[in-house]
């Protein structure tokens, strides 16, 4: 289990938690002011179960503040020297406390004990400053799972060197 500055806690996602991550995924999504009808097509991919939590497939953390989750990530692996994030979700109203940001650094240690070489993240368009800020590196796109037709920024970032300062957990 992880502490930062920030005052939050990171520890292993819980089975029993999937509809509360499922729920956090789909405010965080909305809260980019996406319509009505843009969620619900998103709503099948944005909903966890306990058997993805507790399965091998994907590890699952959770960020706690005050006994209080108030955010996730999910690592997914891609082959012995590539890992894909596969989600980072912050509640609405703790987008800039830090949260997404000690969630970036779990899964970048997560990935480095893992052996891996690359991090690969699909993210949300309007996410492009965090995963650039965190070193990320634009390197294409990728056709959305949930909205045929849309196209997303997908980032590189190799971790077999230090991450950039932003990217850092505080002291």
């Amino acid at each position: 289990m992880n502490t930062v500055a920030a005052a939050c806690r990171i520890r292993p996602a819980l089975g029993r938690e999937a509809t509360l991550l499922s729920e956090l995924a789909m405010r965080s999504k909305a809260n980019w002011g996406y319509s009505p009808a843009f969620m619900a097509a998103c709503r099948e991919e944005l909903t966890y179960t306990a058997a993805q939590i507790e399965g091998a497939e994907y590890t699952f953390a959770v960020a706690e503040r005050a006994h209080r989750l108030v955010g996730f990530c999910a690592l997914g692996k891609v082959s012995a020297a590539e890992v894909e994030l596969e989600a980072l979700f912050v509640e609405p109203a703790d987008i800039g406390t830090g949260v997404g940001r000690a969630l970036m650094c779990h899964t970048i240690a997560e990935a480095v004990r893992r052996g891996a070489a690359t991090l690969v993240i699909q993210g949300d368009p309007n996410a492009t400053a965090f995963y650039e800020a965190a070193g990320c590196v634009p390197i294409g796109t990728r056709e959305s799972a949930s909205i045929p037709g849309r196209m997303l920024p997908v980032y590189s970032l190799r971790l077999d060197c230090e991450p950039p300062a932003a990217a850092a957990a505080p002291k």
